[in-house]
């Protein structure tokens, strides 16, 4: 078990209740929490739902950086809710142009030491910091906002060793791309990243930032960096030094694992269609034609990122076949680049200035043509996600994607014929808070709440007996994209039937019912509805419409061979059953229109005891099979009763 790590500094020092043993479900203290508005409405319907007159956390705050689009009413009717109930229950707000919630948070609020949950999966951002930030789906963080603990499995800590120096044109990024090739996106469940060694003191929190950022992708708790004489720099920088501790871990630290990396031998890397872990080499690319470069997102949008690439523009012109898109990360990031002409020198190349948000990260505007590369320096690339059905999307550094932007094709950027432009790190940044409404509770404000924002749907307890009906089969590394589109629907999220009409609506075939269709025929005959999946099922986002949902449409369980961390946790929250196939050879047994009987179900639910289950094939055929958990006992407590909401 890992010994005098930071992570089992911070975590030791929250846990209330369990043993802190590897694998053992523990309750941690909550000392922050954040939402964002395509999260963060139902998170906040679900604690007005619980009664809770203000929040019980150290610093609570909701950002609006999501849903930025107002075609039509419904967004900017979340905006006014969010900004009214923040108002009502003492949380910060940050309005929409003050940019994503994990770049601003770092910059503003993140605390070493602290805790931080996060109703999305980046959360881990604060990792670069030195907290233990971990991403949640809208209930928890919720619960958490009522001052209720946090449950999860007491980590094992991976330990990245890194040395060197990174070199010219190679990034942080192509450390986290590196680290994916070799973790992949799979099989990481109940694991925390913790980068040691020499090479730490040689990256800014940035550029950890980005690291622990996209260190989501593994489909860990969190990742974290300690807290030293960088951390107390950045902090400094951001007028907040008094907020500086320092973390680091023991000398003779032990982990459960260890992974080398070398920083000098790290190259310009890109995770190539349609997974984060699907990587390869910029040199193996090259000359490949490129037609649209996107940077930003909360992967790569601090000042140091955008301040290189305007260096790396300015007095040279974007190639006629691409388009170049650049979104800052916070509007203290874009009234800097204002203030020292760098965003004339990005516009004057012919760069396009999108607004300071998430937008084309989760497919709100900005979708490529069909058949072309999309070269972006975001977290995810998951099939569709552009808001364009078989896109071609990549996913790169700063430094390779303005590249790209200059010659029109992938281009190793160490080949350009001018040098990587130096950044310094920042002395002082430009602090502007003013858009920020700080926490001060007035229980007696008005909460503002328009027709298109509807309640939290609430579940049935657990039957007795799941007469279940299989409304689709799905394979592995089945994302929450998947299940719950984002993009042009993500203005519905507030409004739990509409959104569940396009519950696995890239899988519905022109002609053919949607599953929404199956599965509403299904609950409306009396019986309910399974999902069968294969490996790695639920990863990606936290979106915890992505239980929502269905639970709303009448599906009891999910059985696959295995569920990610934060979807098989809002399952649980909305008593939605998350089972394994005992027998992997069952996943090829069962089919779409099969039947799925668990007699008993209530009684048959105990934590570590498999769950008798029957297979009806259409042609009358039986085939027994069994189905496993790894439930706890407040788990199976949620489920019985139909979830968190009715407990």
């Amino acid at each position: 078990m890992a010994k005098g790590t930071v992570t089992q500094k911070i975590i030791d020092r929250h846990v209330i209740t369990g043993s802190k043993e590897a694998g053992k479900v523990v309750s941690i203290k909550i000392d922050q929490t954040l939402t964002q508005d395509a999260t963060g409405t139902m998170a906040y319907l679900e604690l007005e739902a619980m009664g809770v007159n203000r929040v019980a956390t150290e610093l609570s705050a909701s950002y609006v950086d999501h849903n930025m689009m107002q075609n039509g009413p419904e967004n900017r009717n979340d905006h006014l809710y969010l900004q009214s109930i923040a108002k009502n229950k003492g949380v910060a707000f940050s309005p929409p142009g003050n940019g994503i919630c994990h770049q601003v948070h770092l910059e503003r609020f993140g605390v070493p030491g602290k805790t931080l949950l996060g109703s999305d999966s980046h959360t881990p951002t604060g990792g670069g910091i030195g907290m233990i930030a971990i991403g949640a789906g809208g209930l928890d963080v919720a619960l958490a906002m009522a001052g209720k603990p946090f449950r999860l499995a007491y980590p094992r800590v991976i330990g990245v060793k890194l040395t060197g120096k990174l070199k010219a044109w190679c990034a942080a990024k192509d450390v986290i791309l590196k680290l994916l090739s070799i973790l992949t996106t799979k099989g990481n469940v109940g694991n925390v990243v913790e980068y040691f060694g020499s090479g730490v003191a040689t990256l800014s929190v940035p550029q950890r930032a980005t690291i622990t950022n996209m260190g989501a992708e593994l489909g860990v708790t969190t990742s974290v960096f300690p807290s030293d004489d960088r951390t107390k720099q950045f902090l400094e920088a951001q007028d907040r030094g008094r907020s500086f501790v320092r973390i680091e871990a023991d000398a003779k630290a032990e982990y459960d694992r260890v992974i080398e990396i070398d920083l000098n031998k790290i190259v310009p890397m890109a995770a190539c269609p349609s997974s984060p872990d699907n990587i390869r080499t910029i040199e193996e690319l090259s000359g490949n034609p490129v037609g649209q470069v996107i940077i930003g997102s909360c992967t790569n949008s601090s000042y140091r990122d955008l301040a290189m690439v305007a260096e790396a523009l300015k007095g040279r012109k974007v190639h006629s076949s691409v388009t170049l898109s650049i979104a800052p990360g916070s509007r203290q990031v874009l009234e800097m680049l204002a203030r020292e002409g760098k965003l004339a020198d990005m516009i004057a190349a012919g760069a396009r200035i999108l607004e300071t948000g998430c937008g084309p990260c989760i497919g709100q505007g900005q979708s490529p043509a069909q058949e072309t590369i999309t070269v972006r320096t975001f977290n995810r690339n998951f099939a569709g996600r552009t808001g364009t059905r078989g896109d071609q999307s990549y996913l790169v550094s700063p430094e390779s994607a303005v590249a790209a932007a200059l010659t029109g094709c992938f281009t190793d950027p160490r080949k350009l014929d001018f040098g990587m432009p130096q950044i310094p790190d920042v002395e002082k940044f430009n602090i502007n808070d003013n858009m920020i409404i700080p926490a001060a509770a007035d229980v007696n404000s008005e909460i503002i709440r328009k027709p298109t924002i509807g309640n939290p749907p609430v579940n049935n307890p657990l039957p007795e007996k799941i007469e279940g009906a299989v409304l689709i089969k799905v394979g592995d590394k089945i994302t929450t994209d998947h299940i719950m589109p984002a993009g042009i629907y993500l203005k519905l999220r507030s409004n739990i039937p509409q959104y569940s009409r396009v519950v696995f609506d890239c899988f519905t075939e022109p002609g053919k019912p949607s599953f929404a269709e199956r599965a509403i025929a299904v609950r409306d005959s009396g019986r309910h509805g399974i999902i069968v999946g294969r490996d790695s099922y639920g990863q990606g986002s936290s979106r915890e419409h992505a239980a929502i949902c269905p639970m709303y449409l009448g599906v009891k369980a999910v059985v696959a061979l295995a569920i990610e961390r934060i979807h098989k946790a809002n399952l649980v929250n909305f008593g939605i059953l998350p089972l394994l196939f005992a027998d992997p050879a069952d996943y090829d047994r069962i089919e779409p229109e099969d039947q799925l009987l668990i007699e008993n179900a209530r009684r048959q639910l105990g934590v570590g005891k498999p769950m008798e289950a029957e297979i009806v094939k259409s042609d009358g055929k039986v085939i027994p099979v069994k189905l496993v958990h790894t439930l706890s006992e407040d788990d199976i407590r949620i489920i019985l009763a139909g979830g968190m909401l009715n407990c």
